[in-house]
């Protein structure tokens, strides 16, 4: 009789798991950073993890998309967290206020800490985690601090500040560090011989009335070739030196943020607004740049060189407006000869730029103001004029002459590199452009093949037109973003063959580093110690740099969306006119005229009928009627709703409006 086979038992082939960072963006969605890539969470895929933890996934494939699930949480991320303490008797609660930390807190009823800090229900208070969430057990935390009440806190920018994860505090190292630094001016000169000293050089700075820092100066003259340009930025890298404890922080973070009711830092206060501050009268080390322009304004030669100056004025940019209008006086003749011959050097190099290829975007800034308690009063709009230009004309010839200066001689620094918009993003312009009236000819072929002066011409056409805005959003956002690299590609939107940031040391921690390797440069140290580190560390921060500019970038807007929504809160039921800035399947986006606030006029409130909605042409076609919501349409709307927190505005059609759609 023959023997049965043993059955062996068949064992699955064990998962592989990917380690990576666990990361949340605002609008809830999760994904996964390996080595392998970054993967998107699955649904149900997120399980214990938080934001910014270490955790293993396994990859799963789900309609043709590699999906995450979180498998076991590595290392956590994150310890204490700002948040809102409400009541559950008999325990107490403690709501996130980042919207990236997808669990409430639990604070059990033995923890003294609420009663001894006086918290009520409704407080903002600083919580501390005692026990992270796992599949079986709720998360617990205790209370550090008593922020404030509710209602003394403005909640929505605090929520916003901690889902972007942006630091509100120096740590006490990098604050005992900054404290210890002084001015010294005459020690300076006498331990740097290269250290110029120009004091005797006029110099102003011109910046907005509400500036509280002026970190570039500038100056000028008039030579027998054309003119002699001067521009002088704070010298950081006096204070602030690699691997020290300001190093380090500003490092991390990488820029100061502007949100719409404050400043977040990159340098602590005493660096800032004290001694890299140009302030008027007093003497401070800057780094400068002289540049010798020929009579068109083209640069012809430039040095830089440590220095030390002595702005003799702070003006703002409304006074140099008016000025140059003639309804303002200066404060010398001598200031006003200077701010005139900056104004004809801003002329030249404008027409210099556009003669080479440069493409100047028009954009608005519509910045909301607010009271003493950090309310919306209203909207301030600001546009380019002839004193911001002259002093941007003047800081982007210094960032070239010192990008030429750096890759001339063949040194990685941290680069600001524009690379070419690729046809198929520029492709989807056309249709847009040609709804707007505003592509002749065959232009097309010249603005997919990313020609310059094709993408110029378009935008002076519409200068004066309902489709400005939209054309200049358009163009805009079919190029690559500025991104910073150790070595130079060049700038395509402002053809320029080579350009970095040199020009704000203070809030831009590239420009610091530019400003060392240049030192290095004019020093002879290019082998240093520290300049040899600096290369092995700097694809990883300008990595960094560029990352975090764009969570910069994106808090900022969404602040100010914040307190436009906050504004438009006391104008439900009110009228406005505006134009069409925006079209998708669901609904307009429009633009009002006087504020510039950006709203949704959802496809419901266009009508009870069918609208065919054509992504090329980004237009709203109605069925029944054939009319065609498009771009640059002019449309009354009326504010329906708000959402603060989300910084939204929803709008209806105004009264009378629907009918003369129809």
């Amino acid at each position: 009789m023959a023997r049965k086979r043993e059955q062996i038992p068949h064992r699955k082939k064990p998962r592989q798991l990917l380690t990576g960072t666990f990361s949340v963006v605002r609008s809830g969605q999760a994904s996964v950073e390996t080595p392998e890539g970054t993967f998107r969470v699955g649904r149900g895929g997120t399980r214990e993890a938080m934001h910014g933890d270490t955790v293993q996934v396994s990859i799963s494939n789900f309609r043709g998309e590699k999906l995450a699930y979180v498998q076991h949480v590595v290392t956590r991320a994150i310890t204490t967290f700002l948040g809102r303490y409400e009541l559950a008797d008999p325990l107490g609660v403690v709501v996130p206020l980042d919207g990236r930390l997808n669990h409430d807190f639990f604070v059990l009823p033995e923890d003294p800490t609420p009663a001894r800090l006086g918290v009520e229900e409704g407080d903002i208070v600083a919580a501390r985690i005692v026990e992270y969430p796992t599949r079986t057990s709720a998360a617990v935390a205790t209370i550090d601090r008593r922020v404030g009440a509710g209602s003394e806190v403005d909640e929505p920018i605090e929520a916003l500040i901690a889902s972007y994860g942006l630091p509100t505090e120096f740590l006490p190292a990098t604050l005992a560090a900054a404290e210890t630094l002084t001015l010294d001016v005459d020690g300076a000169l006498a331990a740097e011989p290269d250290r110029a000293d120009l004091r005797n050089l006029l110099t102003i700075t011109v910046d907005p009335a509400d500036a509280r820092d002026f970190d570039d100066a500038v100056g000028a003259s008039r030579t027998d070739e054309g003119y002699e340009l001067w521009v002088h930025i704070a010298d950081v890298s006096a204070y602030v030196h690699a691997g020290d404890a300001i190093d380090c922080e500003a490092r991390q973070r990488t820029c100061s943020v502007y949100l719409v009711d404050r400043v977040l830092p990159m340098l602590p206060e005493r660096l800032c607004n004290e001694l890299c501050s140009l302030k008027p009268h007093e003497d401070r080390l800057a780094m400068s740049v002289r540049m010798q322009l020929s009579r068109t304004g083209a640069t012809i030669r430039a040095e830089a060189m440590p220095s030390v100056i002595r702005s003799a004025a702070r003006l703002s940019y409304d006074e140099v407006d008016a000025m140059l209008e003639g309804s303002a006086t200066a404060p010398t003749p001598e200031i006003a000869q200077l701010i005139g011959l900056l104004d004809e050097i801003r002329r030249k190099r404008e027409k210099l730029r556009a003669q080479r290829g440069s493409v100047d975007f028009e954009t608005v800034e519509a910045r909301v103001m607010l009271d003493g308690q950090g309310k919306p009063t209203g909207v301030q709009v600001r546009s380019k004029t002839p004193a911001t230009s002259l002093i941007e004309e003047a800081m982007l010839a210094a960032n070239e002459s010192v990008a030429a200066m750096l890759d001339g001689s063949g040194i990685q620094s941290c680069y600001r590199v524009h690379e070419h918009p690729s046809p198929d993003d520029l492709k989807t312009t056309i249709l847009p452009l040609r709804e707007l009236g505003l592509i002749h000819g065959d232009e097309a072929a010249g603005l997919i093949a990313g020609d310059p002066f094709t993408i110029s011409a378009v935008l002076e056409r519409a200068k004066g037109t309902p489709g400005e805005e939209m054309a200049s959003a358009l163009l805009l956002r079919a190029q690559k973003r500025a991104i910073y690299l150790p070595h130079n590609l060049g700038h395509y939107a402002l053809a320029a063959p080579a350009y970095c940031h040199f020009t704000s040391p203070i809030r831009r921690y590239p420009d610091l580093i530019v400003h060392r390797c240049l030192k290095a440069l004019l020093r002879g140290q290019l082998g240093s110690t520290e300049q040899v580190q600096l290369i092995q560390q700097l694809p990883q921060i300008c990595r960094s740099c560029s990352d975090q500019e764009r969570v910069a970038d994106s808090a900022s807007r969404d602040s100010h969306n914040i307190k436009m929504a906050e504004l438009y809160a006391n104008r439900i039921g009110e009228s406005f006119s505006g134009v069409v800035s925006g079209c998708t399947s669901f609904g307009l986006f429009v633009t009002l005229d006087d504020t510039h606030a950006e709203g949704l006029l959802p496809i419901r409130a266009l009508g009870d009928e069918w609208f065919d909605y054509d992504e090329a042409r980004l237009t709203l076609k109605s069925a029944s009627t054939g009319k065609v919501w498009h771009l640059g349409k002019r449309v009354a709307v009326t504010v329906a709703g708000v959402d603060v927190p989300r910084g939204r505005i929803d709008f209806s059609l105004a009264e009378g409006s629907r009918q003369r759609h129809n």
